[in-house]
């Protein structure tokens, strides 16, 4: 799991993700870019805070912190980033009603340990996946040069963060078990995209 590219593709395909994200999403996202940026705000936001969230759960985990509190650090860089874009066009952080895909995932989260923390870390993993693959098709097919730069500025941690994830769940977990709880969550999280969200969402 050391790279997220599969590699001899004629299209972009990330490790682990079961589906490709459709043409009418990357359509939606283009012509919605401040709606899009919001919610990319509020993602990088979200994700310090799982990150944050698995410190104190796991608190004397050996070697968790010592992973998780750059990743924290690393998101809400992002996360200003991403604000301080979006004050330059004459927009602020505001509420956005959240698409089913973070919650639902959630739900695929077992609550017993070990494996709740098994999930976690590959749920995890599969959302910075899916964000990567997003990423990279907003920065190929943006016609917003700005927009374009961002996305690329944002990719290799992106991935970085995605092979984190899931190397923590193969240094802590037999790797056959790991390979089959992931399979797993990626068909429940293809299956909950399989329907484009009506408004325009990072995961959607």
């Amino acid at each position: 799991m050391n790279s997220i590219l599969l590699s001899g593709q004629s299209k972009l395909r990330v490790k682990w993700l079961i589906s490709e994200t459709s043409d009418a999403w990357v359509k939606q996202a283009i012509a919605n870019p401040i709606e899009l940026l919001i919610d990319h705000a509020h993602c990088e936001r979200k994700a310090a805070g799982v990150a944050l969230q698995m410190m104190f759960r796991y608190l004397c985990e050996p070697g968790l912190a010592e992973v998780l509190s750059p990743l924290v650090r690393e998101e809400l860089d992002h996360f200003e980033i991403v604000l301080e874009l979006l004050k330059s066009r004459g927009h602020y952080l505001e509420p956005l009603p959240a698409p089913p895909y973070g919650a639902a995932l959630a739900k695929n989260i077992r609550r017993l340990e070990p494996e709740r923390m098994l999930d976690n870390f590959l749920v995890s993993g599969l959302i910075e996946a899916r964000s990567y693959e997003r990423m990279s098709l907003l920065a190929s097919h943006c016609p917003d040069r700005e927009l374009q730069n961002l996305y690329k500025q944002l990719l290799e941690s992106e991935a970085r963060h995605s092979c984190l994830y899931w190397r923590l769940a193969e240094e802590r977990y037999e790797r056959g078990l790991v390979i089959s709880r992931l399979e797993e969550l990626a068909e429940a999280e293809s299956e909950i995209l399989s329907d484009l969200h009506p408004e325009p969402r990072m995961h959607s």
